[in-house]
């Protein structure tokens, strides 16, 4: 039991458990992970270094870079469960949820059955609102990539005949619902994926792990 509670332990920190998130969207050095969380780089080692012994992550040294990715994609699976545990037992997850996220779309997401059966008849466009650099890693087939902070200049290269399918990096990453409500705003039929990017790859459903053209956004 020892070795199963080193495993929850490693789990119970915040920076962890984003750093994880961070990981789920591909593979990633320690100074673009302690970028892109906020966190030095001998605080990001660290933490990073508990989740590998915890067997959550694995890292191989590319000249003098150490990249990081999940040991194993069940770690997307116990990231879920953590997540849907909290939200049906913990009260102020449950009001975070209720008072912004619901009130940001309160629109039933699109679910990944259904999402595949939409894209086999051709009758959505996905749209990656990830930084460009977390969509090079990996994304949902024939995606197209507009990180966030770009949407509102890159509006014309979106339809306004067909639905939209707006995915980011997880069920409660902020970037697809702002995406939605910006869109909304402006006369599109958008709707979120339930899920992100991680869980997609996950479940085994088909990414591409390199991009098609992608625009040069800035990050």
């Amino acid at each position: 039991m020892s070795h199963f509670a080193a495993v929850a332990k490693a789990l119970g920190h915040a920076h962890r458990l984003e750093l994880l998130e961070f990981v789920a969207q591909g593979e990633r050095s320690v100074d673009s992970l302690a970028q892109r969380a906020g966190l030095s780089i001998g605080n990001a080692s660290q933490h990073l270094h508990n989740l590998r012994r915890a067997g959550l992550i694995t890292s191989r040294r590319e000249g003098k870079r150490v990249l990081y990715r999940l040991a194993d994609e069940a770690v997307v699976g116990l990231l879920v469960t953590l997540r849907q545990i909290a939200e049906r037992n913990v009260a102020e997850v449950q009001q975070i949820v209720h008072g912004y996220f619901h009130r940001r779309d309160a629109l039933e997401p699109v679910s990944r059955e259904q999402l595949v059966a939409r894209m086999q008849e051709g009758l959505v466009t996905l749209l990656d609102v990830r930084p460009q650099d977390e969509f090079v890693a990996g994304h949902l087939l024939n995606a197209i990539n507009i990180p966030l902070h770009e949407l509102e200049n890159h509006l014309a290269e979106l339809p306004r005949d067909q639905e939209i399918i707006a995915y980011c990096r997880g069920a409660y990453c902020v970037l697809s619902f702002e995406a939605v409500s910006t869109l909304r705003n402006r006369g599109f039929k958008v709707r979120r994926l339930q899920d992100g990017y991680p869980e997609w790859k996950a479940a085994g459903l088909p990414v591409e792990t390199t991009p098609t053209t992608p625009a040069d956004y800035s990050r």
